[in-house]
């Protein structure tokens, strides 16, 4: 290697590294004259955060009449007589034009940036695209973006989720969310990356990345917000909200390395966790939110609550006696910013009055408002708060929704396919059935154009449902569509007309093949709580019935969260998942079914088979024993219907010659792996090639395995290709009682594919 050309790069960064510094000096003594002019009342406006309806003409404060409207009076109130320096959410829960955007912000910004000067900060979720912007390019939800298990998808997809945010005038996205999320009974698990927190950390970096790029005061960037911190998607109910139970091994083990590597990554801001841990709700929490994230992790940036968690611990929660109380306890614990959404009087008057009375320290106001100032330094706001619209050509361009195509086809999985129905062979005689065929709504998900993804129809008309995709690749003529069962718009289930799933079996009678579109409709949080796991009576009697006709049913799975299907599952000849793949998610279905693109998706969990096993792919091995045959029969096996990892594709892999760099190493040595990978079949595919390592034997129970590295490969038949892998101290660590870092001696398992290899730490 030539090291002359080695020492470029890394002077390079260098030198960006000294700007960087130089710059973030540079900020931080303008937040510091600023504060120093600023009254106590500017100083608590600024921790204020309110949803647009509070500011605009309507019948009161959670609605807006339309055409939207931002209403003087009430702007002068809340950002001129109140200070307030932050706003979120759009009005009325619905999706707006860039250009209506670019009004509303451009008067929140001229009215709100006060005798100071300050900017006003505009914050959205725009968790898959940019939710609430019409035109805007929608991805796979998160969840379909952990199976592409593709970081350079996750990494786009971020960027031009920044580009068209911005568009919109909005500088600051709440979004990754970093949740691990092993329970499928929770409503938000397809918001995640999934079960596993390698996976978790290494795609939360990708689209910190692409949100944030190098520098977040670009016109193109946006900074990122990383939700929900830490621990919200475990509760022991699995609804939203509700309390949750971690030892302190485990939320450093499972639930913190995602958030850890994403504040090393530079994320600018975090969101707080809704829910209680172990008693104590989280934005109440000293221990996790000062000692934890402040002083542990050493985050610098913005922490902010989530929607009226600071009520919430009066109303809810009660471990506050009134209001006041309640915003007492969360700013001391930590919180800098409040997303009241309604009540800002109440929260700026009571917060004031605290300060006077001395139950929270000005100084941690300054904090508080240090930490916002800066984020409104680094994001350029104080120079330029909003870009002129003419500068984001590219909104909604072709080139943006090609890499949504290829995100969704990557996403979708292949779960079963036998004797090869698929692909389908073109000319062939297809029924189109069941709720979710012809729904764009269900495609994408909720937080699509509006919270609960209810007005998607109303804005995606133009792309192509699951039938119209189908139709378009077989011919209208060789395509029938009954739909069977369809939703009511508050999410249960009817059939659509009577006798509905006879005629959809009368109409199997003439079809080659049924494709058979199952799964929920779009929610999100709390109304997506559920007390049934199977999938819905309806939905398992069109499926039990189209199977007694004995044609072949290609499954086709739209859903948020794995709906246990174990009741006709035998009775598919074919099952793919498509998750929430957005708005080509029908296109790249179709091109799938009939072998235009070979399925590379992967799951990102654990494919329960029954409502009381839901173990995760990680699991301890007692959660795994073997069955007593006899009269004492019990049921304790490990049994998914799918594993976590598993996909297939239309062409064959073989995987040969696993090496290890040593068998034996000490704790602090690197550990190189290699594997050859080959493609044994007739076609062009893509491969995640997954490593996996199991601690075999230590003084805490350790996990079966764990997801220690991937890569995703494309290989063309016949082609060869070798996999490097590298670990280190930080994969062969657990934690123990102590809440200490350990790497105990002894021995370990590598596997990749069906080959596996042991080594031994000294």
């Amino acid at each position: 290697m030539n090291k002359k050309f080695l020492t470029i790069p890394l002077l390079a960064l260098s030198l960006l590294a000294t700007a960087q510094q130089k710059t973030d000096q540079a900020i931080d003594q303008k937040v510091k004259t600023l504060l120093g002019k600023m009254t106590l009342e500017e100083k608590v406006g600024q921790m204020a955060q309110i949803t647009m309806d509070v500011i605009t003409n309507g019948k009161d404060r959670f609605s807006s009449y339309e055409p939207v409207a931002l209403n003087q009076q009430q702007l002068e109130h809340a950002l001129v007589k109140y200070k307030v320096g932050s706003v979120l959410n759009t009005a009325n829960n619905r999706a707006r034009t860039p250009q209506v955007w670019h009004q509303i912000i451009n008067k929140i910004q001229e009215t709100g940036k006060g005798r100071l000067k300050i900017p006003v900060l505009y914050g959205i979720d725009a968790i898959h695209g940019t939710t609430y912007t019409a035109g805007a390019t929608m991805f796979p939800q998160q969840i379909g973006q952990a199976a592409a298990r593709n970081r350079n998808l996750v990494y786009k997809g971020a960027e031009i989720t920044a580009y068209e945010t911005r568009a919109s005038a909005i500088p600051w996205n709440f979004s990754p969310v970093l949740d691990l999320a092993p329970d499928p009974r929770f409503p938000r698990q397809w918001e995640t990356f999934g079960e596993d927190p390698f996976l978790i950390s290494e795609l939360g970096v990708q689209m910190i990345k692409g949100f944030e790029g190098n520098n977040i005061a670009d016109p193109y960037r946006v900074a990122s917000c990383l939700k929900h911190f830490i621990g919200y998607q475990v509760s022991a109910s699995g609804k939203d909200r509700t309390p949750a139970y971690i030892p302190d091994h485990v939320l450093r083990d499972h639930h913190l390395p995602p958030f850890k590597a994403a504040i090393e990554a530079g994320a600018h801001s975090i969101m707080i966790n809704s829910g209680v841990i172990n008693g104590v709700p989280v934005h109440a929490n000293y221990h996790l939110l000062t000692k934890l994230l402040r002083e542990e992790l050493g985050f610098k940036g913005l922490i902010v609550t989530d929607w009226g968690d600071i009520e919430n611990l009066h109303t809810r929660d009660k471990v506050a006696k009134d209001h006041k109380e309640a915003i007492m306890l969360a700013i001391n614990a930590g919180i800098d910013m409040s997303m009241i959404a309604y009540d800002y009087e109440r929260f700026c008057d009571n917060l004031i009055a605290l300060v006077k009375e001395g139950k929270v320290k000005e100084s941690r106001i300054d904090d508080a408002v240090t930490n916002i100032l800066t984020l409104k330094y680094k994001l350029g706001l104080f120079e330029k708060a909003v870009y002129d619209l003419k500068q984001y050509p590219k909104f909604g361009s072709k080139e943006f929704e090609q890499a949504a195509y290829q995100s969704a086809a990557e996403s979708i999985t292949l779960l079963k396919n036998k004797g090869d129905i698929l692909p389908l062979k073109k000319g062939i005689k297809l029924l189109v059935t069941g709720p979710n065929a012809n729904s764009m709504r269900t495609l994408n998900g909720g937080w699509t154009y509006s919270w609960q993804g209810e007005k998607v129809e109303e804005f995606a008309a133009k792309y192509n449902t699951i039938l119209e995709a189908v139709s378009a690749k077989a011919g209208k003529e060789n395509v029938t569509f009954v739909e069977g069962v369809s939703y009511k718009m508050d999410g249960k289930y009817y059939e659509e007309f009577e006798n509905g799933m006879d005629k959809a079996v009368t109409a199997a009678k003439d079809a080659d093949a049924i494709v058979l579109c199952l799964g929920e409709n779009s929610y999100t949080e709390s109304p997506g709580n559920l007390s049934d796991l199977y999938i819905s009576d309806l939905q398992t009697q069109l499926a039990q019935k189209l199977g007694a006709t004995g044609k072949p049913i290609i499954l086709v799975l739209n859903e948020g969260r794995p709906r246990l299907i174990s009741k006709f599952e035998a009775q598919m000849a074919g099952v793919l998942q498509t998750y929430l793949p957005g708005n080509f998610g029908g296109d790249a279905l179709a091109d799938i079914l009939f072998g235009d693109i070979n399925p590379s998706g992967k799951l990102p969990y654990n494919y329960p088979k029954f409502p009381n096993s839901l173990v995760g792919y990680n699991h301890k091995p007692s959660e795994n024993r073997t069955v007593m045959e006899g009269v004492y029969n019990y049921d304790a096996e490990y049994n998914p219907q799918y594993e976590f990892g598993f996909g297939l594709s239309y062409t064959t892999f073989k995987y040969d010659n696993l090496k290890l760099s040593a068998e034996k190493i000490n704790s602090d040595q690197e550990l190189t792996v290699s594997v050859e990978v080959s493609n044994t079949g007739n076609r062009e595919g893509k491969e995640v090639v997954e490593l996996y390592l199991s601690d075999l034997y230590a003084t805490l129970t350790p996990d079966s395995k764990r997801l220690r590295g991937f890569e995703k490969i494309n290989l063309k038949p016949g082609e060869k290709q070798t996999v490097i892998f590298k670990l280190g101290k930080k994969d062969f660590s657990f934690t123990h009682l102590d809440g200490k870092s350990v790497v105990e001696p002894g021995e370990f398992s590598i596997k990749i594919g069906s080959l596996k290899k042991n080594f031994n730490i000294n």
